[in-house]
């Protein structure tokens, strides 16, 4: 990989721009894959590549504001936009949730009529959007459509000190991110099988996977993300069949305590500092669903926990996921 050229002004907000795009998941284009992806879409919060960003730039500003990572100028806004998005993989785990079974991206050669057709329909048309972030804008419309939809997922995702509702303040302290990896030997709700999808409840909110049809040992490697609040409980997980004409079927239930890992990364404050390390552990007991005793680690500087339960309430079916604390000054 060749190196970028030196920035302006070390430790400055560009600064902080440059050390984001050094982050493994921002090392290839979050459209296409191509290595080294030297631009980026300030409004969106990707980096992209040089074939891309000519497709980006024909969308219009009001979609994708286009800057070269290097050469142009950016405003503090710009940059601490781009920062707090998170980089490419947390912009494609929103703008890519709900991405057709069997649909590939196009890859580094892929033909400028491709590229086109996905970069529209991921930005412009919001077709893989969770259909509850999608915007529709209509002409008479002044405010940018991508200015729109940045509030909407700082209001969905990013913990802000309080949140006003009908019951008064909430507090959150921090950001849970759970990615839902797969499940096995799940019941069967159809014929001779499944389609299923798992919703996760905390407090008030409520995420949930993409449906996986006909398929009893699905796999989704889907990142969801919820506000903690600093009074919490236990996230809820149920597991559902997807039924087109009659309601979902249930296909099992647990809960998580997350209490043992907020209490673990509370006390180690900035896992940064430290090397890989168990610091932690959520013990297997008959009141739980833990199919083992769940370890929470620092992971490159990250606190995150692997947890194997056995849904509850069903006759079979397990579920492998990770859960990430992300502190509020993350």
């Amino acid at each position: 990989m060749s190196r970028l050229p030196e920035l302006k002004k070390p430790g400055s907000a560009k600064g902080r721009l440059k050390e984001l795009l050094l982050q493994s998941d921002n090392r290839n284009c979050a459209d296409c894959g191509a290595p080294d992806p030297k631009w980026a879409s300030a409004n969106i919060g990707v980096f992209i590549c040089l074939k891309c960003c000519g497709v980006h730039r024909s969308l219009g500003t009001h979609i994708s504001k286009v800057l070269s990572v290097v050469l142009d100028d950016w405003s503090d806004d710009e940059i601490d936009a781009m920062i707090e998005v998170g980089g490419n993989s947390s912009a494609n785990a929103i703008y890519e949730a709900f991405m057709p079974e069997g649909f590939s991206k196009p890859g580094p050669d892929a033909s400028h009529n491709e590229r086109m057709r996905f970069i529209r329909s991921k930005y412009e048309l919001q077709e893989f959007l969770k259909p509850s972030l999608r915007i529709t804008s209509g002409k008479s419309s002044n405010v940018p459509l991508q200015s729109l939809f940045s509030g909407k997922i700082l209001d969905s995702f990013r913990a802000s000190n309080t949140s006003q509702n009908s019951g008064g303040m909430i507090e959150f302290i921090g950001l849970l991110k759970v990615k839902i990896k797969k499940g096995t030997n799940l019941a069967i709700r159809d014929m001779m099988s499944s389609d299923p999808y798992v919703v996760l409840t905390l407090g008030k909110q409520t995420v949930q996977t993409s449906v996986v049809k006909s398929n009893l040992n699905p796999v989704w490697n889907e990142e969801l993300m919820m506000s903690v609040p600093r009074d919490f409980g236990p996230v809820k997980l149920q597991v559902y069949d997807h039924d087109t004409f009659s309601a979902d079927d249930i296909m099992g239930e647990a809960e998580i305590d997350i209490q043992p890992l907020i209490t673990s990364a509370m006390a180690f404050r900035d896992p940064q500092m430290f090397g890989n390390m168990q610091i932690g552990k959520w013990l297997k007991s008959h009141d739980n669903a833990l199919l083992d005793d769940s370890t929470i680690n620092i992971v490159d500087g990250k606190v995150k926990q692997e947890i194997f339960l056995k849904l509850q309430n069903v006759e079979s079916g397990e579920l492998e996921m990770e859960l990430e604390w992300m502190a509020l000054d993350q």
